[in-house]
Parts: structure tokens; sequence; C-alpha cells
């Protein structure tokens, strides 16, 4: 595929859900060889950093597409039908971009943000505060990270990182914007679970890497501000996104499998399974489950892009009822991906498990993403909110 703009240029504002569906059908001809094969998805990656995508959420003044957290997530949407590795990565890749924003100063991400679009950045996380491996320790004017970071998703041919560590003497998080290749940043691509096995999520070594002072995202910081606090509303909706995605992919591979190649039951009598009335009840199931969580996907989207464009206006309240609908549609992306990558077996048959069709990497996938952080935890924010009117407090999950 080729497209013929600049790199990191978005074409007009009419164009990112087409190139979105573009890139899809070129994910989906190979999706099945690369889940087998895992590692580093390196063609689709530069294909992505080819199609302007990556900065569709940066703002227009600074090269970006402008485009609105509902937008961004419509096209995380539309990978996962076909790849949620990638769409993984896309989402994240965005992400990255927000906590640049949500964390640091306008001298530091509006540069990064227009070197983002010059140059087709691809940015990797190895910020995860469940890991408390590394370590910040201050040297003169300068400071030194060392040790080690796991689930770092995007992490192998990135061009940047966010990372954090602590200091010794704080409990403080720190988070630090670095080129990938900086000395002393050794990528390990040893991502090998049953499932996403192409988001490059293994772990990242610090050998007394060196961060200046203006890498440091210091103001507000993690958690800083109530803005700031929606970096994991925003990690959450593109979990939740990448949930729906993969269980559409799973209904629409079951349609056209019921369709074509399932026998109707021997007791049945219907002349072809796509009639049988129990095949039918079991879709009609399935289509409830997956529209449901669709709907609370867009209306999560939709608060999430009207909390994001109040920036440092925010109120907690407003930032708390975020939160809720996003968790409303974790749970229910979580429970409908679930439903439908188990149960599309029911409507497919026997048959459909051949290792050859590999089917069961709809279920893999979503079993292996669905345990990022526990769903029930989403449940306890939601119950207290529906009995004690309380609002989700901000933390790295919630």
């Amino acid at each position: 595929m080729t497209l013929a703009q600049p790199l990191g240029v978005v074409r007009n504002p009419q164009d990112p859900l087409e190139i979105a569906q573009e890139l899809a059908r070129d994910f989906a001809a190979t999706a099945i060889e690369r889940d087998r094969r895992g590692g580093n998805a390196k063609r689709e990656r530069d294909l992505l950093r080819e199609s302007g995508l990556l900065v569709l959420s940066v703002p227009v003044e600074l090269g970006g597409g402008g485009a609105s957290w509902s937008l961004v997530l419509e096209v995380v949407r539309i990978f996962a039908r076909v790849d949620p590795s990638l769409a993984h990565l896309f989402g994240f890749q965005h992400l990255m971009l927000a906590t640049l924003r949500l964390f640091g100063t306008p001298e530091q991400w509006r540069p990064l943000y227009q070197r983002s679009v010059q140059e087709a950045w691809f940015w990797g996380n190895a910020l995860n505060p469940l890991d408390a491996r590394t370590t910040l320790i201050p040297e003169g004017d300068a400071y030194l990270i060392d040790g080690w970071k796991s689930f770092c998703s995007g992490s192998v041919d990135s061009d940047m990182l966010i990372v954090s560590a602590q200091r010794t003497d704080e409990t403080r998080l720190h988070v630090a914007a670095i080129p990938t290749s900086r000395s002393g940043v050794v990528v390990h691509g040893d991502w090998d679970n049953m499932g996403q096995r192409q988001t490059d999520s293994g772990s990242v070594q610090f050998q007394n890497v060196r961060i200046f002072a203006d890498e440091l995202l210091a103001s507000p910081g993690p958690l800083g501000s109530v803005f700031a606090s929606l970096r994991p509303c925003i990690a959450q909706s593109i979990l939740a996104n990448v949930y729906v995605g993969i269980a559409e992919g799973a209904l629409a591979e079951a349609r056209g499998y019921t369709k074509t190649s399932r026998r109707p039951w021997i007791h049945s009598t219907a002349k072809s399974a796509s009639d049988d009335p129990y095949v039918l009840h079991r879709y009609g199931e399935l289509w409830i489950d997956v529209e449901a969580a669709r709907l609370f996907c867009d209306r999560a989207g939709l608060l999430l892009s009207s909390a994001w464009a109040q920036g440092d206006a925010l109120t907690p309240r407003a930032r708390g009822e975020a939160a809720l609908a996003i968790a409303t549609a974790k749970v229910a992306s979580t429970r409908a991906g679930l439903h439908v990558t188990n149960g599309m077996f029911d409507v497919m048959g026997a048959r459909a498990t051949q290792a050859s069709a590999d089917v069961d990497r709809y279920w893999r996938n979503l079993r292996t993403h669905t345990l990022h952080d526990p769903v029930d935890y989403k449940l306890r924010e939601l119950g207290d909110f529906a009995l004690n009117d309380r609002v989700p407090v901000p933390s790295f999950y919630s």
C-alpha cells in the first residue's frame, strides 16, 4: 500500500477513518501468520508511520490531525477487529503523547509533538507504576536511571520512550521522555505471552541511563492535577475499545463461517445453519452484548473528549463522571468480549477448532488483554457510585 503524502501528515479531516480502514484490510491479510510468528510487526509499524495516524491526536497548529479522543478510539476499534496487537500499539502511541501534555510543561510537550510529526516517531511505554525496579539517582545537574521495567508495550522499534522511576528517598513517581537509542537503554524482545503477541510488550533494561532535568515531566507531573489525572481514563478507554474491536471482529468471523461452512445439526428442521432457531438465538445474545458494549464505549469516548477539551478547568466531578462512564465501558467490553470469543464456537461448530483457522486468537488476545487490571475493582467503583454517590478516586488505574 502506498500513501503518497509526506510522513506525519494526515491528508484532510475526512481521511483518517478511510486510511484506518485501508490499513486494516492490509493488516487482516497477514494477521494469522503474524499471530503465529509473534515478535515485532516492523512492516505494519512502518505503514502506521507513513499513514500520518501516529499524530492524529496532535493539535493542528503543531502539524497533527487535531482529532478528538472519540475519533482516535474509533480508529483503535477498527484496527482491533483485525489485529488487536496493532490496535494496542496505536492506542498507546496516543496515550504516550497525552502523557507529555498531561504531565509536562508546554515548553516540553510542544516541541516533542512537533518532532513527532516531522520525524514520524513511534513512542514506546516504559511507565509501569507497579514495577518499582527502576531508580532515579541524582548526578550533578542530571540524573541516572538504573533498573528494569516490564510490560513495555511498543518498546521494540520505538523512537522515544516514556519511562518512570523512583528516587530511593521518595515514594513519588518520576516520569521522563527519552530517546530509545540513548546509551544504556536495552530493549529486550522477550514478550512471549499466549495473546497480543505483536505488542512488543517485553522488558526494557536501563543501565545508568542519563536523564537531563528538562526531560523529566515534572509540572504538574503524574496525577499532579485534575487534568493530569485523565491519563488512566485514556488508558482504560483504549483497552475497552480494543476489547470491543476484538468482539466485533470475532462476531464477523463467526458470521462468515456460519453462513458458508456450518452445516445444520442432524436433528434440526432448518435447511441451513443460518436458519436454525438455536443458532439465531445464540447470535441474538452475542449481538446484544457487543452492541451494548459499543454504545457504552461511544458514550465514554464523548465524555473523555469533553473532559480533555476542558484542560486545566476540568473539575473533579466532571472528571469523575468520565471515569464512571469509562469504567462501565471497561466492564461491559470485558464481558462482551469474553462471551463472544468463547460463544463464537457454539455458532461455528467443531470444525472451526482446526488449528489452521487460528480462530482461537480472538479469545487468546482478549483474555491476555483483559487481565491488564482486575475488572472487579471497576465494579467496586461503580457500586460505590450507585450506592454512595462517590466518584472514583484518581489512581494509575482509575
